[in-house]
């Protein structure tokens, strides 16, 4: 088990993210063991800064590169000594054997060595705010400068487990039905404050006991993502585009929202996810035209026709999902950035082209930087002098004066940036 975390944290280190290296490794166990690889490798991931920061200290030199495996396994046994219930004694002597199992038994003095200064010694106080945070030192710096009353607590909130958040199908169930189905079954549940089909469980649960769900009766979907259909003003008759739409969540809530569209048009530049979202359609018995494209490159997909309803929701940092994917710490760089900023800014453009005169487009990144959200708004705003900034009757989130932001919350929605721009008449 240990060994294959081990594996798993060096893929990542190299460039993989979790959804890329994890699913083959769960595959090699039995499925009573998966979950504690899930949460060894998502812990480790989560808390790395602070875990490479105090192994880094107690380490005289690095290990070699083809060693590197091993500096990983000792991040999986320090993060179950500062932060699982698993006995001490069982750590170390399970990650000595890992050592072994990973053919490198000449480390095996070094592991035991460290693992039990670890113990012996208790936690080190971190150096810093990038060790004490467990974030990168580029994200604390940028977060601190964008967000200088706030940074802190984003920096908590993604250390946070996520809550589980459903949406109620509501082509099939109000939302106090469906709580009250809940109830029956034994779960502990509550509505969310500002998504109309939100539901929060009190404790995740695995899907198949959620009543009805094989049937197409609730998705799995965070609160902040759900809120795209209350700023698209959906009505019968429109023609709708999901750009960027795997793996399909917003898309399927798009069509629940208002059963009569004219057409549902739901592109993504990856043919690998296509398939989720087709699996997501079956489930809850809808239909979209799926297209695997390029969104920007319009000449290569569309049709001619025009959209009443835009859903751009750009590629980004995904700075506002850490607390879902804390690979991202290790992922993300500041230099992504620049260029990411340069692909939203020109799909902004590509579908401002076929949005028809009157049409509305929801523009929505999971990202807390401001160069990403409403900083793209605004320099949009400057080059298409003919682009409506709505905003939004909304209770939720801050308003950037070209937008709404949402910051992560440990007790409710991710982070979330929208905005609404519409397209006079001629």
């Amino acid at each position: 088990m240990r060994a294959i975390a081990a594996g798993v944290m060096l893929s990542v280190e190299n460039g993989q993210s979790l959804s890329q290296c994890l699913p083959p490794a769960l595959n090699r166990l039995p499925a009573n063991e998966r979950p504690v690889l899930q949460a060894l490798c998502y812990g480790t991931c989560r808390w790395f800064y602070r875990l490479d920061g105090e192994l880094n200290n107690r380490l005289k030199k690095p290990l070699r590169k083809p060693d590197r495996i091993i500096h990983h396994l000792m991040l999986v046994a320090l993060f179950q000594l500062r932060f699982s219930q698993q006995a001490n004694y069982a750590v170390l002597n399970e990650t000595v054997e890992a050592c072994r199992a990973l053919d490198k038994p000449h480390l095996t003095g070094l592991v035991n060595g460290v693992l039990r200064a670890a113990e012996r010694e208790g936690a080190q106080e971190p150096a810093d705010d990038a060790a004490r945070f467990s974030h990168p030192v580029w994200m604390v710096e940028k977060l601190r400068h964008n967000w200088p009353e706030n940074w802190h607590h984003i920096l908590d909130a993604n250390n946070a487990q996520a809550p589980m958040t459903l949406r109620v199908n509501a082509l099939r169930f109000a939302r106090d039905e469906y709580l009250g189905l809940l109830a029956e079954a034994g779960i502990e549940a509550k509505a969310t404050r500002f998504a109309p089909h939100g539901i929060q469980l009190a404790t995740p649960v695995p899907v198949d006991r959620l009543p009805w769900f094989a049937d197409g009766a609730v998705s799995v979907q965070d609160e902040a993502a759900q809120l795209c259909t209350t700023l698209m003003d959906l009505a019968p008759g429109q023609r709708v585009l999901d750009a960027c739409a795997a793996p399909g969540g917003k898309t399927c809530a798009i069509l629940e929202s208002c059963g009569e569209l004219a057409e549902v048009v739901a592109i993504d530049e990856s043919a690998d996810r296509l398939p989720r979202v087709q699996e997501n359609l079956d489930r809850l018995d809808l239909n979209a035209t799926l297209k695997q494209a390029d969104a920007a490159a319009t000449d290569q997909w569309w049709d001619g026709e025009a959209f009443d309803r835009i859903l751009l929701d750009v590629p980004c940092s995904a700075s506002g999902v850490i607390r879902r994917h804390p690979d991202i710490k290790l992922l993300r760089r500041e230099s992504d950035i620049t260029p990411l900023a340069a692909i939203q800014l020109g799909l902004l453009d590509a579908m401002w082209a076929i949005l028809k005169p009157g049409g509305r487009l929801v523009y929505a990144t999971c990202s807390v930087f401001p160069q990403e959200n409403h900083r793209i708004i605004q320099r949009f705003c400057k080059q298409q002098t003919d682009a409506i900034l709505v905003e939004p009757e909304a209770q939720w989130g801050r308003d950037m004066g070209a937008g709404r932001q949402l910051l992560p919350d440990p007790d409710s929605h991710d982070g979330f940036f929208y905005a609404v721009l519409e397209k006079p008449e001629p």
